[in-house]
């Protein structure tokens, strides 16, 4: 993210439409107690534009940056730069405009991202922007050149290891002998100097009141913004802060990291159009260091674990999810045509395990080296224990595909998810939480709604009928319930009338990661008088209509909903620690706004399932879904150990 002066409060006119006015905090002694750790993760907007809008959006100020960058360096035109936590894209773009055709935008602001795609296409310039995480992005077809940290963006985070994290992905990202410059405060002369208040007018509208101290350590500045408009009031009150690193300090990190040729540049002051408080901008020096050569790459070797033992539920034992509470016909041919895909990868060598009473006892006496988890029906097929096969895993050490323990355990209570949809602004259905033991509990006042139960997936107790009506339908759906799924606490929601889509991701943050195409349920040709919802029906009874006239088809969305579907589903990624793929869907209301259904961290794997459908319409096969799969499991494991084993070399390194 680009604070080249100091972040914007979390604020824009659609949100400010929804939310309450914030309210100032009023007198606080110590600022670095109301300090978020994560402040950094929603601050960077429309307003962050505003308040700093006199530097950042100064085109003076982008001009001498990149001449300083330029006149530092011997970047040439047609070597790959990245521009990590390039914000809205200014540096970039002038990068653009001199000639340089191969750069490279990353951000973690998704407002700000898209405002620079917005300005590259307004100004026909080739920069190729991206959203992700400044510690552990990846883009393993690059290999850059150059890379810049400018205005500021570095040292935002609680802990120095941070920093390190970003600098060694930018190690990794570059060429052998590549450049990577630093655009930085000087940290010790802005502990002596810093301005512990100001204040000043942004326009005729607002101005922006600060204050400042050092953290307790000495070695952050923790800031304290309020903006406040004339006849409104207070619109934000917000903290940050940025590490203060002298010029020691940052040399001994990058060559900790292991830079070389650490060198500095001449210092720069920034422009500002309102001439006052400059903040961060104000005593800045250049960091220019080198990267390490390379060893030349091996030649591939195929899968770094090539002997995969795959885990799924137990055709002996009952299944209460199924079609007469057992193994069927269909999930026989669903087991054989994943072990046909399976046995076309190349490099890999499979073995099943599927008997769930000796199945602690086999993990433990023949570990395996990579597990493919497709025990999706859960521990002794008790779907409450699906998180119990990933947990054994953990405690056993061995690797293995899919979410862990906490996200499935998560991702299974749909009220908790509903609630971290919320509180990151993902629409969700209006719904009450209701305990069927619970009397007093709160009955729909709106009708249609949807009756289903909280915990569960596969569509179980969601039938044809729970979709109700009146209060008598929904009084009759309750009481089968109460029946079928005793005890369970139940979900009523709003009933979602517009169009139903799946989006489908694969990889994990930091490494590649692909959307695949966004997939419709097509209702058309469900018979009149039966309500269109994916029923217990459509997915384990095949003589129900809801099976045989339900289709599925590629969607076609304008651009702006294809993009929501998209980013609501990186977002909740990432936010519920889901790794490697998942499925998420949503429902539009009548209105068209899409609203999220549910996740599905560990979706359904088989062959005719909404992945794989997905997966056909970007043109790849079922054997060509298991595998990246495979290879997004197996990357993550590798990075992971990588990063473990350069722990334990940096701590022993350190104690020698």
């Amino acid at each position: 993210m680009a604070n080249d002066r100091r972040p914007a409060p979390s604020s824009d006119k659609s949100a400010a439409a929804k939310k309450p006015r914030p309210r100032s905090l009023g007198p606080i002694a110590d600022l670095e107690r109301h300090l978020p750790a994560d402040w950094w993760r929603t601050l960077f907007n429309s307003l962050y534009l505003k308040t700093d809008g006199d530097v950042v959006e100064n085109d003076v100020n982008t001009v001498k940056e990149i001449d300083w960058v330029l006149s530092s360096t011997r970047f040439e035109q047609n070597d790959r730069i990245l521009d990590l936590c390039c914000g809205q894209g200014r540096h970039s773009l002038e990068l653009a405009r001199r000639g340089y055709t191969h750069v490279l935008g990353l951000d973690r602001s998704r407002y700000l991202v898209r405002l620079a795609k917005r300005r590259a296409k307004d100004t026909h310039l080739q920069v190729s922007f991206h959203e992700g995480d400044a510690r552990k992005f990846r883009f393993p077809d690059e290999g850059f050149h150059g890379a810049l940290l400018m205005g500021n963006s570095f040292g935002y985070f609680e802990h120095e290891d941070d920093d390190a994290q970003v600098l060694a992905a930018v190690k990794n990202a570059l060429v052998s002998k590549g450049t990577i410059v630093l655009d930085l405060v000087d940290g010790g002369w802005m502990a002596e100097h810093f301005q512990p208040r100001s204040w000043e007018w942004i326009d005729q509208d607002y101005f922006v009141c600060r204050e400042r101290s050092l953290a307790k350590d000495g070695r952050r500045l923790i800031t304290r913004e309020v903006v406040v408009h004339a006849e409104k009031g207070v619109v934000a009150d917000q903290f940050y802060a940025e590490r203060l690193y002298t010029r020691d300090g940052i040399q001994e990190l990058l060559t900790q990291v292991g830079f070389e040729q650490v060198r500095f540049g001449d210092p720069m002051k920034a422009e500002s159009t309102r001439g006052q408080d400059l903040g961060m901008m104000e005593h800045r020096f250049l960091v220019i260091a080198t990267a390490p050569r390379k060893a030349a790459k091996a030649a591939p070797k195929g899968p770094l674990f090539p002997q995969v033992t795959v885990v799924m539920g137990d055709a002996t034992l009952p299944d209460m999810v199924k079609k007469g509470g057992k193994f069927n016909e269909e999930d026989f041919e669903t087991i054989n045509r994943l072990k046909h895909a399976l046995a076309e990868l190349p490099g890999y060598r499979f073995q099943f395990l599927d008997r769930h009473d000796t199945l602690v006892h086999d993990l433990r006496h023949a570990p395996p080296h990579f597990v493919l988890n497709l025990c999706d029906e859960g521990y002794m097929n008790d779907a409450f224990m699906e998180l119990h096969v990933p947990a054994t895993l953990e405690m056993m050490g061995i690797p293995y595909t899919g979410g862990g323990p906490a996200c499935l355990a998560l991702c299974y209570n749909k009220s908790h998810v509903a609630a971290i949809a919320q509180s990151i602004d993902v629409p969700v259905p209006m719904e009450t939480y209701f305990d069927p033991n619970d009397s007093a509990a709160h009955l729909p006042s709106v009708f249609p709604a949807l009756v289903k139960p909280n915990t569960g997936d596969s569509s179980l107790g969601i039938t044809k009928d729970a979709v109700v009506r009146s209060m008598d339908e929904f009084m009759a759906y309750l009481e089968k319930l109460r029946h079928e799924l005793a005890g369970r606490a139940l979900l009523v929601q709003e009933y979602l009338e517009g169009g139903e889509y799946s989006v489908g991701l694969i990889g994990n943050p930091g490494q590649r990661f692909i959307a695949l195409p966004v997939l419709e349920v097509d209702y058309s040709k469900l018979p009149e008088g039966l309500t269109p919802i994916l029923s217990y029906e459509s997915k384990w009874l095949p003589d129900s209509p809801y099976w045989t006239d339900i289709s599925y088809k590629q969607a076609v969305l304008d651009e702006d909903t294809q993009r929501k579907l998209v980013d609501y589903s990186m977002l909740l990624f990432e936010r519920l620690g889901c790794r490697d793929y998942a499925r998420f869907d949503f429902r539009a209301d009548s209105q068209g706004t899409v609203k999220l259904l549910e996740v599905n961290p560990n979706p359904g794997w088989c062959w005719d399932g909404k992945l794989n459908l997905m997966a056909g319409f970007a043109g790849m096969r079922y054997a060509d879904l298991l595998g990246a799969i495979l290879e997004s499991a197996q990357e993550r494991v590798a990075l992971d150990l990588n990063l473990k084993h350069g722990r334990i070399a940096a701590k022993a390194a350190a104690e020698a």
